[in-house]
């Protein structure tokens, strides 16, 4: 929320140099091009599925460079962003829960990257 508070101010000054047209801009400009088709279909909904997906270049900052840059208002862009996280918690909470139930296989990436190996063998 502070990232998207803080953006108009930040803006105001970074655009009065030209580096910051010519370097920057054209990346945040690159991240509305990412978010501007789901949020013209889903609208808050989008937003809040592309904070929520648990990927490289999305999540809470992305989504609140984007919102800023798509005009959201702060209420709605509060409203996605508290979907998108609760998205993102439910999807790496029920992946551990796959992974503790053994309905990832033992020796799997997933297992491996989300569960550390105890020395005698179990999961810690």
């Amino acid at each position: 929320m502070l990232t998207f508070w803080l953006m108009g101010p930040v803006e105001r000054v970074l655009r009065r140099w030209d580096w910051f047209d010519r370097r920057i801009w054209p990346r945040l400009a690159q991240s509305r091009g990412k978010l501007h088709p789901y949020v013209e279909k889903y609208g808050e909904w989008g937003l809040a599925f592309f904070i929520g997906v648990p990927l490289p270049g999305t999540g809470a900052y992305t989504g609140a460079f984007g919102a800023y840059l798509l005009g959201f208002d702060r209420r709605r862009f509060w409203i996605a962003n508290a979907l998108g996280v609760l998205i993102a918690c439910l999807a790496v909470v029920g992946l551990c829960l796959l992974i503790d139930r053994g309905a990832i296989a033992e020796e799997s990436l997933l297992r491996r990257l989300f569960l550390k190996q105890l020395p005698d063998g179990t999961a810690g």
